[in-house]
């Protein structure tokens, strides 16, 4: 089998510890009056449902396991201040806790966080020592919402962003981020901010800033700042944008920034929770987008990266859809001609024409205010 039909997954079963408890949906407060509350929705059976159906699906061919690690305190010092990680660390020697709203560090937690780092520092050295093109970290807790000094979103540690730096001490002199996940990869973009080495692409729900651990709002103005200003470029896509939307927003905006700025490798951050049936979510993906928003980022990887592409699991909360999704995203990403799996459950039809109204105002609000997207 040839080798560009090959995902390197990157697992540890480590991960599982982290349980982020019971409650009223995400909030972990039981009000007294129902019988039955919801396990966090970041839970471990999300990522058993991906493990198995990586295992034991169609797909399981073409992919290639390894067992992931621990990060070292070093490594988390690349993205992450001094000052934070001791709260961390303090947090889990002194029984763990609520560390922002929705964010619960508990008993397992900051060892799965160490694991869901470490994992995705070793798929990251395994793209750059050449040993695989494709890398996938399948890793939770999530971590695009962690900021150097912050945690947000069910996020501890930035494990795209400790990625991102290890490729760039390691002789890649610009990297480009591509984040799907439905919720704005606001930790990832804060790292980057003032740099122009590392062009930060989010595509997500226009939710807006959601408190103190989220002050960002995920808006096209949000653009970086200093010699980083234009490199972080924001997609505010309206709720149910659909496959049709999404692909428009890839060939309109995603796909020409990549071109311009000619990355050395891409990072490709996803998050099931687009999809049509995600409770955190409402933006309408199905099997069919994920597949199509695979293939364009393999092709854009192709093009400027010989190949080199590191895919990181964030979000995703819907037990059996997001695994569906995550199989269509990866069968799209190994660019097979025809879907592996048919969508088994129905899906609400789109009308692609608001959200394609919205992709041209932000193109032309963005042609008009990067540089380096301006025609030469």
């Amino acid at each position: 089998m040839a080798t560009e039909r090959i995902v390197h997954v990157f697992w540890h079963e480590g991960m599982l510890q982290h349980d982020a408890g019971h409650g009223v949906f995400d909030s972990g407060m039981d009000p007294g009056f129902l019988d039955v509350l919801d396990k966090h929705p970041e839970n471990g059976d999300r990522l058993k449902n991906m493990v198995s159906i990586l295992k034991r699906g169609p797909i399981a061919p073409h992919l290639l396991w390894h067992t992931g690690r621990p990060a070292l305190l070093p490594e988390l010092l690349t993205f992450h201040s001094p000052e934070y990680v001791d709260e961390l660390i303090k947090a889990d020697s002194e029984g763990g806790k609520m560390i922002c709203a929705g964010t619960f560090l508990n008993p397992g937690s900051w060892e799965a966080a160490l694991l869901a780092a470490g994992t995705s520092l070793s798929a990251m050295k395994h793209v750059l020592d050449g040993q695989g093109k494709i890398a996938y970290a399948l890793v939770r807790p999530p971590g695009h919402h962690a900021q150097p000094a912050q945690a947000d979103g069910y996020c501890f540690l930035n494990n795209a962003g400790l990625a991102v730096n290890l490729a760039l001490t390691s002789g890649c002199s610009k990297v480009a981020v591509i984040d799907i996940d439905v919720h704005y990869g606001n930790g990832t973009a804060q790292g980057f901010y003032d740099s122009d080495s590392v062009l930060t692409i989010s595509l997500h729900m226009n939710h807006g800033s959601w408190g103190p651990s989220h002050p960002q709002n995920g808006s096209v103005d949000e653009l970086g700042e200093g010699k980083g200003f234009g490199f972080n470029l924001n997609i505010p896509l309206p709720n149910g944008t659909g496959d049709r939307g999404y692909e428009y927003a890839m060939d309109e905006l995603v796909v020409p920034a990549v071109h311009k700025f000619n990355p050395d490798l891409i990072v490709m951050v996803i998050g099931q929770d687009s999809s049509a049936f995600d409770p955190n979510g409402r933006q309408c993906l199905t099997m069919e987008g994920y597949m199509g928003v695979g293939r364009t980022i393999r092709k854009l990887a192709d093009d400027h990266c010989n190949g080199r592409l590191l895919i990181v699991q964030e979000g995703g909360y819907h037990l059996t859809y997001s695994a569906y999704c995550l199989h269509a995203t990866l069968e799209g990403v190994l660019n097979l001609p025809h879907p592996l799996l048919p969508d088994p459950i129905a899906y609400y039809p789109e009308d692609e024409a608001f959200a394609i109204k919205v992709i041209d105002s932000i193109k032309k609000f963005q042609t008009s205010s990067v540089h380096f997207l301006e025609d030469n």
